[in-house]
């Protein structure tokens, strides 16, 4: 099935797009960006820079760290971090209806090749 991936320019700082936001959903759930980052098949160092990223595309934290020590560590999503993934799903959940014809006609040409 033709399906659509949507990547959001955000002026003039960058991009979110279906990557980072699944590393902040697994994060928001792991509670790690060594463990959010490892689930997505990446290393902490590229999980570290994607969040890094998008700190300095928002220009405010998405995420939260503490430090490692004797409690442990840990990271979690900020309220905006969250607000930030609550509005590419719903942006992107309407673009899914609103190209769901399209792109049903579009997999139909495609299916009928000689």
């Amino acid at each position: 099935m033709a399906g659509l991936s949507l990547r959001i320019e955000i002026d003039p700082h960058g991009r979110i797009g279906p990557g980072k936001v699944a590393l902040l959903e697994r994060l928001d759930e792991l509670g790690s960006i060594s463990a959010a980052g490892r689930s997505l098949g990446m290393s902490y160092k590229r999980a570290w820079a994607l969040i890094d990223d998008l700190n300095q595309c928002f220009g405010t934290p998405l995420v939260a760290t503490q430090m490692g020590g004797r409690s442990g560590g840990g990271s979690a999503l900020t309220p905006v971090g969250r607000e930030v993934v609550a509005h590419y799903r719903a942006v992107e959940t309407k673009a899914h209806k609103a190209a769901a014809k399209h792109l049903e006609a579009l997999q139909a040409i495609a299916s009928h090749k000689d």
